[in-house]
């Protein structure tokens, strides 16, 4: 019997169960779907996520100081240690381009043309070239020393009329201090700038360290005063009061005290160039330097803090990694349905047998060889896993497409999966129907024809 005969008369066979044959591929089609589906979300994920690191970012180290033993993402069980002191010295390294702080700011409300809107931990304080030129929609980035703000868009569509460049925003800070900041630009999206911030859109006013964070940090140290009313406080609001050359003078000592006390949660230490070497020398130099005496961060430390350093690309691997244990249990459980799955064709296949045995005798009354009936009971267990695996496919891609619109992510199909999922099906179509068919071929044909 020729192959394409086997192959109809299988088909035959199927077709004329339409129902048995159904409920026998669903096992396999719910393996494969779940498969197909998981592996094309966390595709899309992983593109989504990485797709985020600009080639500026590349070359960028975060670091924090925390217990070693803290497990969690990046700022996990983080102190503020790091000094400007020891911003400045890192800066003047040769292995580093730029070093500058990154601090959280508590914030009790956001107010803009006395529209206000609660938010709290809207603030992050941080170096001007944190907000990347490819991030900015509009505007451009803040400079150091100045009352400026890179806002994105959640904040800038709050309000009942939309922030633009050049807007004043009051920023209302815990403890009941306002300070107010220029509009100078907008972020493309509202999404984390970097892994400190996490990658779910949130609300945020970007602001340079110097003033915001310093004057911050000085209202909150014991004796402090010059923190808290920013228009107060210098920069642009202090025209027209220059009472006295001595009270200036205290104020910029003030000042400068308040820039030595601050300390901040983490800092970003670029390197020259995105060369992995390169970053490897810029993280060996700050950490050797932090980790010192001679640095006011190396004071602070002890056996219980430890400053860690590591690029987005290296803090993205623990997700990968999450997203690999994630995926390893869902193939499981889908080898699990694919298993049941091929028990489910065996024993339909041996059903067949049964049900055909009369048929199998008059077949080998007419001359055909085990071989023949081998392959025709194995073609029908093979056709059940390949259609199986094709449903169990396009309904993964299916559902993958669309749990990627519904989180949008940009779409990446695993297309190496879809040809695996078909050999899958191959694979249980023949191992099913390897003994079913192997029984039909040695029933001999006397008996065969006396059964009823």
């Amino acid at each position: 019997m020729r192959l394409g005969a086997s192959l109809a008369l299988a088909w035959r066979s199927i077709r004329g169960h339409k129902l048995r044959s159904t409920l026998t591929t669903l096992g396999i089609v719910i393996g494969i779907a779940a498969v197909i589906a998981f592996v094309t979300l966390g595709a899309s994920l992983q593109a989504g996520v990485i797709g985020d690191i600009s080639p500026d970012d590349q070359r960028n180290s975060y670091g924090w100081a925390s217990d070693p033993d803290t497990e969690g993402g990046p700022l996990a069980g983080a102190q503020p240690v790091f000094s400007e002191d020891d911003l400045e010295t890192l800066s003047d390294d040769e292995d580093i381009d730029a070093a500058y702080g990154y601090m959280p700011i508590s914030t009790q409300a956001l107010v803009y043309e006395d529209e206000l809107s609660p938010q709290s931990d809207a603030l992050v304080a941080a170096g001007p070239t944190y907000i990347r030129d490819d991030t900015l929609e509009e505007g451009r980035q803040f400079e150091q020393g100045e009352r400026e703000a890179v806002v994105n868009p959640a904040v800038a569509g709050q309000f009942e009329e939309d922030l633009e460049t050049g807007d004043e925003l009051t920023v209302a800070l815990q403890g009941g201090e306002q300070t107010s900041v220029t509009v100078v630009g907008i972020t493309e999206t509202s999404e984390g700038l970097s892994p400190f911030e996490g990658f779910e859109p949130s609300p945020r006013v970007y602001v340079p360290t110097d003033p915001y964070y310093t004057e911050d940090a000085a209202g909150e140290l014991p004796g402090g005063e010059a923190g808290g009313d920013g228009d107060a406080g210098g920069g642009e609001g202090t025209e027209g009061d220059e009472a006295t050359d001595e009270n200036a003078g205290a104020n910029g000592s003030e000042d400068d005290q308040a820039m030595a006390d601050a300390r901040f949660l983490a800092i970003v230490v670029e390197a020259e160039s995105a060369d992995e070497e390169a970053i490897d020398r810029a993280q060996e130099s700050a950490t050797t330097y932090l980790e010192s005496e001679d640095s006011d961060a190396g004071e602070l430390l002890d056996d219980d803090l430890e400053v860690t350093l590591q690029t987005s690309t290296e803090l993205l691997q623990q997700l990968e990694d999450v997203l690999g244990l994630l995926q390893n249990f869902i193939v499981g459980i889908a080898a699990l349905s694919l298993l049941v799955g091929s028990i489910g064709i065996a024993n339909i296949m041996l059903v067949s047998v049964t049900e055909r045995t009369r048929e199998i005798g008059i077949m080998k009354a007419v001359g055909a060889q085990n071989r023949e009936i081998l392959g025709l009971f194995l073609a029908e267990a093979v056709i059940l896993g390949v259609v199986g695996a094709i449903i169990g496919t396009i309904l993964g891609l299916a559902a993958g497409y669309l749990g990627v619109w519904y989180i949008d992510l940009p779409l990446v199909y695993p297309y190496e999966y879809v040809a695996l999922a078909i050999v899958v099906g191959v694979l249980v179509g023949i191992l099913s129907g390897l003994y079913p068919a192997w029984r039909a071929a040695r029933t001999d044909p006397i008996d065969a024809l006396r059964y009823e």
